[in-house]
């Protein structure tokens, strides 16, 4: 493993960047156990988002074959330039993930392992599930309560539809605030998602589900066919219609729905 973030910091003069969501994990055992969740083994290629000074890098170096790392802050890609100079099996690359497509990065499978920042870790999270080389597995340390909302089944949330319907989310373990330097204000889970060759449901049309979902969850305390009705733009009455055609209760709320349900209903509304 690299040398502690907090040396390393200091000796370049650099402090976190709150903007950037810079909070570096420093507890060995926490980088241990984020790096065992993936299951790594050296036929593995992996990418890495926000490295930052590298302390998780140097381990996945460790247990897989490839690295591709992608940093945001060019201060830190210049340190890790320096700390792995030499390394073969490691590929810096400067820039946001968001605005880059996997199989530009990657020929073949590759699992994602990241200590991600908590403000974009939806986005993350939905441009590499729906790109078109998906990850096989994505090992993630988020907020503990963002990570219980994913893998949630009797309450659903718009986050959870989104990742259940791309793969089987699990919580491999809880990482305290103490771990990170600075702390963040909140206790960290890492989460495993397991991702499916085809999504959980088949869907006519993919980008249908996911207006539907999003209208469906747009007023989550309304019943479902007045949250439909607003995100949809369209008559209750249609809704009502739809709804009896997909076998689902008008009156029920979107958390109570299950992604065989969403499917169908989504599936109504193309054929109409």
């Amino acid at each position: 493993m690299s040398e502690d973030p907090r040396r390393l910091l200091q000796r370049y003069g650099l402090r976190p960047k709150k903007g950037l969501g810079q909070n570096f994990m420093v507890d060995r055992s926490a980088i241990e156990r984020v790096a065992a969740a993936a299951d790594l083994s050296p036929a593995d290629s992996v990418l890495e988002i926000g490295p930052g000074v590298g302390t998780l890098t140097g381990r996945l170096l460790e247990l897989a074959g490839a690295v591709v790392a992608v940093e945001l802050d060019p201060q830190m890609v210049r340190i890790l330039g320096e700390q792995f100079a030499g390394q073969p099996r490691l590929r810096v690359l400067a820039g946001d993930i968001l605005e880059i497509d996997p199989a530009t990065l990657f020929e073949q499978p590759y699992k994602v392992v990241a200590n991600v920042p908590y403000y974009i870790t939806s986005a993350i999270m939905r441009h590499l599930l729906e790109a078109c080389l998906r990850p096989t597995v994505l090992v993630l340390t988020l907020q503990k309560e963002v990570a219980q909302r994913i893998v949630a089944r009797d309450r659903m949330s718009l986050l959870a539809v989104s990742v259940q319907f791309y793969g089987r989310p699990r919580i491999a373990g809880a990482i305290p605030a103490g771990a990170f330097y600075p702390p963040p204000k909140v206790d960290s889970a890492i989460l495993r998602v397991d991702v499916y060759p085809e999504p959980a449901v088949a869907v006519a049309d993919r980008d249908a589900f996911f207006r539907t979902v999003k209208a469906g969850f747009s007023a989550p305390r309304k019943q479902l066919r007045n949250a439909l009705a607003n995100g949809l733009r369209r008559p209750a009455e249609e809704m009502d219609a739809a709804l009896r055609a997909a076998g689902i209760e008008a009156s029920r709320r979107a958390e109570t729905l299950a992604l065989e349900e969403w499917g169908r209903l989504t599936d109504v509304f193309v054929s109409i």
